[in-house]
């Protein structure tokens, strides 16, 4: 597949060959719901947790006696009847949301992912991105002009209608000349997954990105 080719100043310069087993693939929406459900669950960090009586400092005692005193027997003041006592069925960090999902899965449903970009005009293939400096300014001026070539953009601070920007490796400059845009958000090829690609609506895809991308998935396995 063949798709323009911009340059740093939104120019078109030329073509760029756009592999078929990533950038045209059929969508199917239920494995991506699938893929996107198992990676949210896997990334949930658990934080709630609570004692339970075997937790809860102190207790290590009989309170009273058994028997004779006219009150009701009791073993420990850290029984969750108690006050400052433990909690009987509370949430625990020992809970496990994880769900397993098979590789071949989740990369194909990321190059669904991809592929709907492409096929919606909302992806635009960047020859190069060099910044002689980290200015947040510069960054800005490149990104309006190249975003000003996608279909329908419109600049937003909202999440879903930013831009998601791919490069090819850890480029310093160009992260800290970005990292401050509210429009526009960085993320390696090497890193590429199903959820940044679908909670952005827009991506710029740097030329050398698309490599790394075949080579990350071994796609020449």
């Amino acid at each position: 597949m063949k798709t323009k080719l911009f340059n740093q100043s939104g120019e078109i310069i030329g073509d760029v060959d756009l592999p078929d087993k990533i950038f045209s693939v059929a969508m199917n929406i239920e494995l991506v719901k699938q893929v996107i459900d198992a990676q949210t669950a896997n990334s949930r960090q658990v934080i709630a947790h609570t004692k339970d009586r075997s937790e809860v400092r102190g207790g290590g005692r009989k309170p009273w006696r058994q028997k004779g005193t006219g009150r009701a027997r009791h073993a420990s003041i850290r029984s969750p009847i108690w006050r400052h006592g433990g909690v009987a069925f509370g949430p625990t960090k020992e809970r496990n949301f994880e769900k397993k999902i098979n590789k071949k899965t989740k990369r194909k449903a990321l190059f669904m992912a991809l592929s709907s970009k492409v096929k919606d005009r909302e992806l635009l293939v960047l020859d190069a991105l060099n910044f002689e400096t980290p200015k947040t300014k510069v960054a800005a001026n490149a990104l309006r002009a190249l975003s000003s070539k996608l279909d329908g953009y419109r600049e937003s601070k909202k999440k879903r209608d930013s831009i998601l920007l791919v490069t090819p490796g850890q480029d310093k400059i160009v992260f800290q000349a970005v990292n401050n845009l509210p429009f526009a958000e960085i993320l390696p090829a090497n890193s590429l997954n199903i959820r940044d690609v679908l909670a952005k609506k827009y991506m710029i895809l740097l030329k050398d990105a698309i490599p790394m991308i075949e080579k990350t998935f071994r796609l020449h396995d």
